[in-house]
């Protein structure tokens, strides 16, 4: 963190020197308000959303199954003989196991394959916003245009130089 605000500072004073030489325009938009109002992105993430819930239904299946299971193993554990109560244990860890495999296999942060079907789905709606922003920057003859909701810190942003909409705009126009 310190280290982006170090360079930060190093860029507004560079740009401070630079905008005194010359006119320098800044612009910022909310991805969040392009990523919840464009029908693109809006279908991209009902998209994720359903394969999301569908893994998600599958992982509640199989914990309700492993807790029936459990529960049959603790009603009837006192009346088994020896030999089935040892198969129902390894019946119940290999379930448990399967379980912790497929939370792991679908949700692992970072590499579960929610997060790349996350980039598969999204890759294409991010790369059609950055070419629109940068088209309304090349529009407004912008230098500069930064993201208010992203991990940049904007502490102050005057309206006049937002261009979330012009950029949602050009996004719904297709141009």
């Amino acid at each position: 963190m310190k280290k982006y605000l170090f360079i930060l500072s190093i860029l507004f004073i560079g740009a401070g020197f630079t905008a005194a030489q010359t006119n320098q325009k800044i612009g910022y938009v909310d991805s969040q308000v392009i990523l919840t109002q464009w029908s693109e992105a809006i279908k991209a993430q009902g998209d994720l959303d359903a394969i999301t819930n569908k893994w998600s239904s599958q992982l509640d299946s199989m914990t309700q199954a492993y807790q029936q299971k459990a529960n049959d193993y603790q009603k009837q554990v006192n009346t088994m003989p020896e030999d089935k109560k040892l198969t129902a244990q390894q019946d119940l860890v290999q379930l448990e196991q399967t379980i912790m495999n497929f939370r792991k296999d679908k949700f692992a942060q970072g590499t579960g394959e929610i997060y790349k079907k996350n980039d598969e789905i999204f890759a294409p709606i991010k790369d059609k916003i950055y070419n629109a922003i940068g088209q309304v920057a090349k529009e407004e003859g912008m230098n500069f245009i930064f993201d208010k909701s992203g991990d940049i810190i904007l502490l102050y942003a005057d309206s006049a130089f937002d261009v979330t909409y012009k950029v949602l705009d050009k996004l719904k126009r297709g141009s």
